[in-house]
């Protein structure tokens, strides 16, 4: 299965998340529900994470718990991600949403779960030499 490649960086692969109904909800919310200027946002994210793996800045990445994770576009606009255990220094990006409150909505952190898990099971295993 091909994958949606965001940002192809020096350290991680930068990819949306595929549903099993064949739908990218994060790529389609960057394409349909932000302005220019916050997709350029993104794309910088993106690079960061890519080509230096620094996300130590609290105010650009957040830890919502348990191995999933945030880009932060604004106050308002997440991102969740987490790291693939398919695909060697893989960061798959599940959806896009507004926060309305302080922290995350649970059924947000809920729903990048259930994305991330549907797209992993259509994913091979990767075996041997490029595999970590």
């Amino acid at each position: 299965m091909t994958r949606n490649v965001a940002y192809a960086g020096k350290k991680f692969t930068i990819a949306f998340a595929r549903e099993k109904n064949g739908t990218y909800p994060a790529e389609e919310f960057m394409n349909g529900q932000m302005t220019q200027a916050e997709q350029v946002k993104l794309a910088h994210l993106f690079l960061l994470a890519g080509d230096h793996g620094d996300f130590s800045n609290d105010q650009k990445f957040g830890d919502l718990k348990n191995g999933m994770y945030e880009f932060k576009v604004t106050k308002q606009i997440r991102f969740p991600f987490a790291y693939s255990g398919k695909e060697s220094r893989t960061i798959v990006v599940t959806h896009g949403f507004v926060k309305k409150k302080d922290k995350a909505p649970k059924e947000d952190i809920e729903r990048a779960w259930r994305i991330f898990r549907e797209d992993q099971d259509g994913r091979l295993t990767l075996v041997g030499k490029g595999a970590r």
